[in-house]
C-alpha cells in the first residue's frame, strides 16, 4: 500500500541560460522535462519510493522526452496515455537574479487538458496509499472531471489525498475562475501544501495559523506552508513546526516547492503512516519531516530544471553534510 498516484499536466519548461534577462529578451534556452505532478512524482521515486503518473501527452517528440526522462527517474508512466488531439503542452521560463521565475505557457489547448473520467479506472489505484493532485488542469476541459473521478475513487477506496494548488494564474481566464476552482477542490483534500504566495488568494487569511484553522474546519488533516528563503512550517490539529531555510546559492527555483512536496509524500509513505497516525503526528518527527524536505527543496534550487533536479537518497544524504 506505499504507491503514490500522481495526476496532473506535464509540460516542457525551456529555461533560460542566463539569468536577469525579462523573458522577451531571453535568447537560449535549455529543455527541461517538467510540470508540478511530474515534479513530485520524479522526487518520490528518485529516492526511493514508487510513484505513478497519471496524464495526457500528445504524439510528438516533447512527449517523447517527457516519458523518457520520468522513466529514467523511476516513475511508472503507464498511465501516461497518448493523444492526437492537441500538442505536448510547452512552457517558457525567465529567471531573475536569484533565480526566481516568469512564465509563458503554450497550451491552448495541450494534450493533458484531453485526460477523460473514462481514462480513470479503479485498477489505477490498487495498492494505493496516497493520490497527488495539483490545480493547473483543474479548468474547463475534460480533465477536470477525470479529476472528480479519481478523487471520487480515492475517497471510496480510504486512500489519503494530497493537494498542492501552486497557482499559475496565467493559465486562468481570470484570477477568479482560479480562485474558485481551488476552493471547490480543497475540501477533498486530506494533505494540502500553499506557498506564501498564495497563502491569501486561496484561504482569504494572511496568517498561516488563521488560514490552518480554516483549512482544518474543511477536513484537512495536514497542512504544509513553504515559504522560499524564509523557510516552511508544517501544521496539524495539534502540532506545529518551523523550519528555517538552508542557505544555498540559488540557481533555478523550478520544483522546489514541488521537490518539498514530494518528499514530504515519500517520508509519509515510506513510515507507512496512516491519515488517522499523520493527524496525530508527534512534533519530533514532524520536524524531522520538514527538515528532510527543506533540505531536499534547497538541494533542487541548485541545479536548472524540475524533474531532471530532483536528488536521489545518496544525492541529499552528501548534501545534508554541508549543514
Amino acid at each position: 500500500m506505499n504507491n503514490i498516484l500522481v495526476m496532473g499536466e506535464l509540460l516542457i519548461d525551456f529555461i533560460p541560460c542566463e539569468k536577469g534577462r525579462a523573458l522577451k529578451d531571453v535568447d537560449n534556452f535549455q529543455r527541461a522535462a517538467g510540470g508540478a505532478p511530474g515534479n513530485v512524482a520524479a522526487a518520490i521515486s528518485k529516492l526511493g519510493g514508487h510513484s505513478i503518473m497519471i496524464s495526457k501527452l500528445g504524439y510528438d517528440a516533447f512527449g517523447d522526452h517527457i516519458v523518457e526522462n520520468l522513466n529514467s527517474a523511476g516513475v511508472d508512466t503507464k498511465y501516461v496515455f497518448r493523444t492526437n488531439e492537441a500538442k505536448t503542452a510547452l512552457a517558457f521560463v525567465s529567471l531573475d537574479k536569484e533565480g526566481n521565475r516568469d512564465f509563458s505557457f503554450y497550451r491552448n489547448p495541450s494534450a493533458d487538458l484531453f485526460l477523460s473520467p473514462d481514462d480513470i479506472t479503479e485498477d489505477m489505484f490498487d495498492n494505493c496509499s496516497v493520490f497527488h493532485f495539483g490545480s493547473v488542469d483543474l479548468v474547463d476541459y475534460p480533465v477536470k472531471k477525470a479529476h472528480k473521478r479519481a478523487i471520487e475513487i480515492a475517497k471510496e477506496k480510504g486512500i489519503t489525498v494530497s493537494f498542492d494548488p501552486n497557482i499559475r494564474l496565467p493559465l486562468w481566464d481570470s484570477p477568479e475562475a482560479c480562485q474558485a476552482a481551488v476552493r471547490e477542490f480543497l475540501p477533498y483534500a486530506d494533505i494540502v501544501k500553499i506557498s506564501d504566495n498564495e497563502l491569501e488568494f486561496i484561504t482569504g487569511k494572511d496568517d498561516p495559523a488563521e488560514a490552518a484553522k480554516l483549512l482544518f474546519e474543511n477536513g484537512c488533516k495536514f497542512f504544509m506552508y513553504t515559504k522560499g528563503k524564509d523557510g516552511a512550517e508544517a501544521f496539524t490539529k495539534n502540532v506545529h513546526v518551523s523550519m528555517p531555510c538552508f542557505p544555498v546559492e540559488v540557481v533555478d527555483t523550478t520544483g522546489a516547492g514541488d521537490s518539498f512536496m514530494g518528499s514530504m509524500l515519500y517520508s509519509i509513505t515510506e513510515k507507512g503512516m496512516s491519515l488517522e497516525e499523520l493527524e496525530n503526528i508527534d512534533e519530533n518527527t514532524l520536524k524531522e519531516f520538514v527538515k528532510f524536505s527543506s533540505l531536499y527543496a534547497a538541494s533542487t534550487t541548485t541545479r536548472k530544471g524540475g524533474a531532471c533536479s530532483m536528488a536521489t537518497m545518496s544525492e541529499i544524504k552528501e548534501f545534508a553534510k554541508r549543514f
